[in-house]
């Protein structure tokens, strides 16, 4: 078999790691990137805190003093441009692995090792658990209504019947129970605050807060409300208000007093109570920009927060000096190889840090000066169509770019706070050629619905015709669309007495 040579070209993309880490940096908003730099602070010790000017100038005082050890005891300089750097060369042969590589763990044995106790409020369960320790029950019983609350969903439901509750009691846990048993038990974990859990449907949810509410308010309200929803309940969630009237023979003032009160209770009372467990943490709205408008002049500033400025640590790299004397040229390598790891690493991040918030501030800059007179005024009618594209052609960056930097990004005005994806929007043309926003479109469609007679809400069809009169031409499914976006519900469920 004869071996043949030859030429072959190929055309390929390589982003270098610094491009990688600035993609990633800048989807992060302001309280993300926080804890991002306190990571790398606390796995790379190169790092450290401290301001711009003196991490510029350690940038080259850090590289001179790494590589002037070797040149010094005539080894190989293998130093590199500061913008063209690979990982590759700092990762040893299989037979020269580092040894601070082979430890299992690097810790200290003067470090004390804490164990770290969180706290949290008592969840949803656990509230049932300690209201049911509270009731004169027996062992057995107590085992069959920790079942039932078990059974209990986030909402405070039991959606599984009481016979397969029974079943599963019989051949999971080996206990033999009756179906009224169960029964029994589940009407004193009714009787639970919050009340109206355990239901097994929302008709039972809200009788049985209807039913704690004895002596909080009129008789007559309740025993009312409790007759709507007993024999009326299809007609109440479809709002027919009209049709309760004339089955129930109720008087208009009643009707309202007895409707008002229904609308209090909750659908969902195992929402009241909620879980605090680590997985279930609330969004968390940061402005990542701050605009400010003084003596008619709008001002823009990054959010930084509590995320510290990075420079060098140089206190790492002076221990190259202590290996340049009696110690074995291997040691000296590791730690070597260590240390430009670390500090090419560390360099990598502060740089793509100020990259990530220079590119943030030209972006927004951007935004800013396209919708001008939004920020001067606060008037939604003033903004402007906007899409990616238009930005992206004013900074010169990539549309992509352009959608990471806005994606989960708000601004505080001096009007309120803003998600940066709102001012992205398309356009359309008026009957007389004006080009507006979808965003004003919006608007106007959710003025037009405040506006209307909630005894007799406006259809869909009825809200283009509204739309048409203002001179705006847009098809019912898009009017559809935009009364779902504002959570606008059908014209059946605004309907008030």
């Amino acid at each position: 078999m004869a071996l043949k040579q030859h030429l072959q070209q190929k055309l390929g993309l390589k982003i270098n790691p610094l491009q990688i880490q600035l993609i990633k940096l800048l989807e992060l908003p302001a309280y993300q990137l926080e804890q991002r730099v306190k990571e790398e602070l606390e796995t790379n010790p190169l790092l450290e805190e401290g301001s711009e000017e003196e991490a510029t100038d350690e940038y080259k005082e850090a590289g001179d003093d790494m590589y002037a050890g070797e040149e010094e005891n005539g080894e190989e300089d293998v130093r590199q441009e500061d913008n063209d750097f690979s990982f590759e060369d700092y990762i040893p042969d299989d037979d020269d692995i580092p040894d601070y590589k082979l430890y299992t763990s690097n810790a200290s044995r003067d470090n004390d090792s804490k164990d770290f106790v969180f706290s949290q409020d008592v969840t949803f369960r656990e509230n049932l658990l300690d209201q049911l320790g509270m009731r004169d029950l027996t062992d057995f019983q107590k085992k069959i209504a920790e079942y039932i609350i078990g059974n209990i969903d986030d909402d405070g439901y039991l959606r599984r019947d009481i016979e397969n509750i029974v079943d599963d009691l019989a051949f999971g846990a080996g206990i033999e129970v009756t179906v009224d048993e169960v029964e029994r038990l589940l009407k004193i974990i009714q009787e639970f605050e919050p009340y109206g859990v355990g239901a097994r449907n929302l008709k039972e949810c809200l009788l049985l807060q209807i039913d704690h509410k004895q002596g909080e308010v009129s008789g007559a309200v309740l025993d009312n409300a409790r007759l709507i929803l007993e024999e009326c309940f299809e007609e109440f969630s479809k709002k027919h208000y009209e049709k309760i009237a004339r089955r129930l023979r109720l008087p208009e003032e009643a009707m309202k007093e007895a409707i008002n009160e229904i609308l209090k209770l909750n659908p969902k009372p195992g929402g009241t109570i909620g879980d605090s467990s680590f997985e279930q943490t609330a969004d968390k709205i940061i402005p990542d920009f701050t605009l400010d408008l003084t003596d008619g002049e709008l001002q823009l500033s990054l959010n930084t927060g509590d995320t510290p400025e990075l420079k060098i640590n140089k206190s790492y790299l002076n221990l190259l000096d202590s290996y340049q004397n009696g110690q074995s040229a291997k040691d000296k390598k590791d730690v070597a190889n260590f240390i430009k790891y670390k500090l090419n690493s560390a360099k990598s991040f502060i740089d793509a840090v100020h990259q990530r918030n220079n590119t943030l501030m030209l972006t927004m800059t951007a935004i800013v000066q396209f919708q001008k007179q939004f920020f001067l005024t606060g008037d939604e009618s003033q903004l402007k169509p906007m899409i990616l594209r238009d930005i992206a052609d004013i900074t010169g960056l990539d549309v992509s770019t352009v959608s990471r930097v806005s994606n989960a990004k708000y601004v505080q005005t001096w009007f309120g706070i803003y998600s940066l994806k709102n001012f992205f929007s398309g356009s359309m043309q008026t009957s007389s050629g004006e080009e507006v926003s979808t965003g004003e479109l919006r608007n106007i469609l959710k003025s037009i619905v405040d506006a209307e007679d909630k005894k007799r809400p406006l259809t869909d069809d009825e809200l283009v015709d509204r739309m048409e009169k203002k001179g705006y031409q847009i098809a019912r499914r898009t009017v559809a669309k935009y009364r779902q976006m504002l959570d606008i519900p059908v014209a059946r469920l605004r309907r008030e007495i």
